[in-house]
């Protein structure tokens, strides 16, 4: 399993390290350890511009997926890229009452799945679907940041 990080925004502080084994776990805790991402941490102005290239929505968002579909390379299946925008989410986190570093894992997951094929905004019933692997996710990832 590999996760390769690449970081374009450098004023919000937050471990790397911490965030590859935390996507590594959560690849682990969805029986998909052969599985392989990118992970790019950005901020606002570089969202914006890929949400609105790839969505058509001319603003930031805490989250982009760019799922690769059936890429399997070598026994490695390739996911394809989740994008996170540090800025939303210090944003997101101070009105959640949470941390930072529990911000961005939640948008991690929230990521990997749609690479997965879970998609919120076909139907209420899958973002039902959706948020209960969300919730079952973060329960099991708890356990592991605790430890």
């Amino acid at each position: 399993m590999a996760v390769d990080v690449t970081r374009r925004e450098r004023r919000t502080r937050l471990s790397v390290r911490k965030l590859k084994q935390a996507a590594e776990q959560i690849l682990k805790i969805l029986k998909r350890e052969r599985a392989e991402l990118s992970l790019v941490l950005v901020g606002n102005r570089q969202m914006q511009k890929l949400n609105a290239r790839y969505r058509k929505k001319n603003e930031p968002t805490d989250v982009l997926s760019f799922p690769l579909g059936e890429a399997v390379v070598a026994g490695r299946e390739w996911l394809g890229d989740v994008v996170i925008s540090l800025e939303r989410a210090r944003a997101q986190a101070r009105a959640g009452k949470k941390t930072l570093e529990r911000e961005v894992r939640d948008l991690l997951i929230h990521g990997i799945l749609h690479l997965l094929g879970y998609d919120h905004e076909r139907s209420a019933r899958e973002a039902r679907v959706m948020q209960a692997m969300e919730k079952k996710v973060s329960r099991a990832l708890e356990r592991f940041v605790r430890s």
